[in-house]
């Protein structure tokens, strides 16, 4: 393809695995305040594509940016961080 930009990776917690081949990544991140540099957390929900069901609730995943999947699903599960100890 033309577009040689590498893809973006985020890493989160996963939220949700209700749907089929589907899950719900909560990415949080550490912002600064940029006049009183106060820190703070901002988080933002991603729609993963899990093709094989393998990841649950709780599990630290990194996922991918990747073509559209359906409406609001353009990233893909790359791997498991950290499996759930719940």
């Amino acid at each position: 393809s033309k577009n040689n930009m590498p893809k973006k990776i985020l890493t989160g917690t996963v939220v949700s695995n209700k749907m089929d081949k589907t899950i719900v990544v909560n990415v949080k991140e550490i912002r600064q305040h940029p006049v009183y540099e106060k820190r703070f957390v901002r988080s933002k929900k991603f729609y993963a594509h899990d093709e094989n069901n393998e990841a649950n609730v709780g599990d630290v995943v990194e996922i991918e940016e990747s073509r559209p999947r359906s409406k609001n699903k353009t990233w893909v599960l790359t791997q498991i961080l950290e499996k759930s100890t719940l």
